[in-house]
């Protein structure tokens, strides 16, 4: 939603790209800075009220760089006018009734709370949010996990039991290291990267906000859809699969009542994984803005495993390796992290074709 208003206040000022929600024309000698703060400003004291202080403080300092005088209360209009804008299409969005629905199952294959906290199910009507983007959360819906009795359910269980647990024997130290690196949430790492590349490529304000816009247009549905699917197939963790396995049908998965996986399980079910869409959706938004998927980078890790710094050759790459990192975590099995990947960069894709269009 911040990104959103950015854009379009630039975007109100010199009009570079289709507009995402806010059609009216600004002054076209509005401070470019003001309207940016003030659209910021405006929908995080909404969305945050909890850190009015904070954000008062940040737009007071913003502010106070710009000279006074027309040109900057022009801006300041058109940021207010852009984020008003904004924050009265997504007043209507359903995310107010996410958190809410849903009844733990404990049949065979369904997902439960796993250890070590055993908590509730995380954002179950998700999917009934109204995206930012998408038709619809099952647009890109993933095919269904492969039945428990399967030799390819057996096989990715197998796999994870191996390498993903706890005391795994066969992950390497720098599988490790992965599994950590990207255990961070998707949104943070990937716009923290896009962040470094934003300012070594020398993208102006436009560009720049186009860019946010259009990547965390694609962080919010990748979400939507991942939950969507997440929800409706509702299949168990490894962990669970792992502990309970002799329940399954399956003869050739067998039950280990004492296996943890290597890094600790999110709340909500397993199928597709939403690290892998969002990290390939990501990924896409950035090949296509920077006209290459061949792009050298480095970043390091925050969150939980902070300090942690990885070096990649394009951004596929960078994608694959945090949906393989689940795996390592113990926490997703291959086939999902591989349906997140393909769902991911479908939703990139159609983000970047179908808005804030170009019309240089």
């Amino acid at each position: 939603m911040v990104h959103a208003a950015i854009h379009d206040a630039l975007n109100s000022i010199n009009r570079r790209y289709t507009p995402y929600a806010l059609e009216r024309r600004s002054s076209p000698t509005a401070s470019p800075e003001a309207a940016i703060a003030a659209a910021a400003n405006a929908v995080l004291l909404v969305t945050l009220p909890g850190q009015k202080d904070a954000i008062d403080q940040a737009y007071r300092s913003s502010l106070a760089a710009i000279a006074d005088g027309q040109p900057k209360n022009d801006g300041i209009a058109a940021g207010q006018a852009a984020a008003a804008t904004i924050l009265a299409r997504r007043s209507v969005d359903g995310f107010a009734a996410a958190d809410s629905g849903y009844m733990v199952s404990l049949l065979p294959g369904q997902w439960r709370p796993t250890p070590p906290a055993m908590l509730a199910a995380l954002l179950p009507g998700l999917g009934n949010v109204l995206p930012f983007t998408l038709r619809g959360a099952s647009q890109f819906r993933v095919d269904p996990p492969p039945d428990m009795i399967t030799e390819k359910y057996a096989a990715q269980v197998n796999e994870v039991k191996m390498i993903g647990g706890e005391n795994s024997a066969l992950r390497t130290a720098e599988q490790s290291e992965i599994a950590r690196f990207w255990y961070e949430g998707s949104v943070f790492g990937w716009n923290r990267i896009a962040r470094q590349l934003s300012d070594r490529g020398s993208l102006d304000l436009w560009d720049s906000a186009r860019l946010f816009a259009l990547l965390n247009f694609a962080v919010a549905d990748g979400y939507i859809a991942a939950f969507e699917s997440k929800y409706l197939y509702n299949l168990w963790r490894p962990v669970s699969a792992i502990r309970e396995a002799d329940t399954a049908g399956n003869a050739d998965t067998n039950s280990d009542l004492a296996w943890n996986s290597y890094l600790v399980n999110p709340n909500f079910p397993e199928w597709p994984s939403a690290h892998a869409v969002v990290g390939a959706a990501m990924a896409e938004v950035l090949a296509e803005c920077f006209g290459t998927d061949f792009i050298t980078f480095s970043t390091t890790s925050g969150g939980a495993y902070p300090g942690i710094t990885r070096s990649f050759v394009s951004f596929s790459a960078a994608a694959h390796e945090n949906a393989l990192s689940r795996v390592l975590a113990g926490i997703h099995y291959r086939a999902s992290i591989s349906e997140g990947l393909r769902m991911g960069q479908r939703i990139g894709e159609y983000v970047f074709q179908s808005y804030l269009k170009s019309l240089r």
